[in-house]
């Protein structure tokens, strides 16, 4: 075999051709991965100390090794802190607080969820009259800090009666999601084809029978977005719960303070280590089981338009 290759009259040398492939250990990924690794480590540490210190009893924690391993593994401090723990006059521990916080966190998100994707559906293929004035109003909503509001909302909620309440918490938790909620629907629906808005208005298709039959089947990867953001907020919020509610009806976040922040008695860190990880469980499993339908939804329309 010849040693050159002749194509079209030009001397080509045989052998591979392309790009030189990388080395796995080049000086860029011992880079990338040693500070992905030590992120990781950043994070997944206080998680460690927590789960251990939860798993160890008083007398064990007293020797002052965080980071070892528990030699005798306990469930005692997670019983006390879902059921007997201290959160004020009660002491029922986070159980109460739970239910409080499910009863809070959805109809909020339902309800604030079907409210903006209307909105944010009517503004993006319905145009009114003041429609821009509107979305400009929701905007500068969504970036009103809380601290504002909460005493007009508080006579707002006094004057209706439900101050005090589950369901003026859960009024106060859809009122202040419902701006940057309808931001990412309205942007969503802006992201779509306009031609198939047309075709079903050509058809005859009303407001109600285009947004129920067209736009809400494909506004599915929003709407996780939009349940994450919501589920993950209300549920980690301890502003409006102490501000909007009496004792009978703190959430899981508000009763947690109670428990890390008492004067009284032996401090039990096995138990607030246990009843932090018992109130960030949820948001954590949403977050582990819905992360990568959040990441597509995102991608596909949450920050266009």
């Amino acid at each position: 075999m010849a040693d050159t290759l002749r194509i079209e009259g030009a001397v080509t040398p045989e052998g591979p051709h392309g790009r030189k492939p990388r080395r796995a250990l080049s000086r860029r990924n011992i880079m990338i991965y040693g500070v992905l690794l030590l992120a990781a480590f950043y994070y997944i540490l206080p998680l460690y100390v927590m789960v251990v210190t939860s798993l160890k009893g008083m007398p064990e924690i007293r020797l002052g090794n965080i980071f070892s391993p528990p030699v005798e593994i306990t469930f005692e401090p997670w019983v006390k802190a879902w059921s007997e723990a201290c959160t004020g006059l009660n002491c029922d521990g986070l159980s109460r607080g739970f239910w409080n916080s499910v009863l809070i966190t959805v109809p909020s998100v339902l309800i604030s969820i079907a409210v903006a994707s209307i909105n944010g559906y009517a503004l993006a293929n319905w145009r009114f009259k003041g429609s821009d004035v509107f979305f400009t109003i929701l905007i500068v909503g969504a970036f009103i800090p809380y601290q504002v509001m909460l005493y007009p909302m508080v006579i707002i909620l006094r004057e209706l009666g439900i101050y005090g309440t589950l369901a003026g918490l859960i009024v106060v938790h859809t009122v202040f999601g419902m701006p940057i909620l309808t931001l990412l629907f309205r942007n969503y629906f802006t992201s779509l084809p306009e031609e198939l808005f047309k075709a079903a208005r050509v058809d005859g298709a009303g407001f109600w029978g285009i947004y129920l039959h067209i736009m809400l089947p494909m506004a599915v990867p929003i709407m996780v977005v939009a349940m994450i953001l919501q589920v993950t907020g209300i549920w980690n919020d301890f502003l409006f719960g102490v501000v909007f509610t009496r004792p009978d009806y703190y959430p899981m976040t508000v009763q947690l303070n109670n428990i890390v922040n008492s004067v009284q008695g032996v401090k039990e860190y096995n138990v607030n280590m246990a009843a932090t990880i018992l109130t960030g469980a949820v948001p954590l499993a949403v977050y582990f089981f819905s992360g990568r339908y959040f990441v597509r939804g995102i991608a596909a329309g949450a920050v266009k338009g």
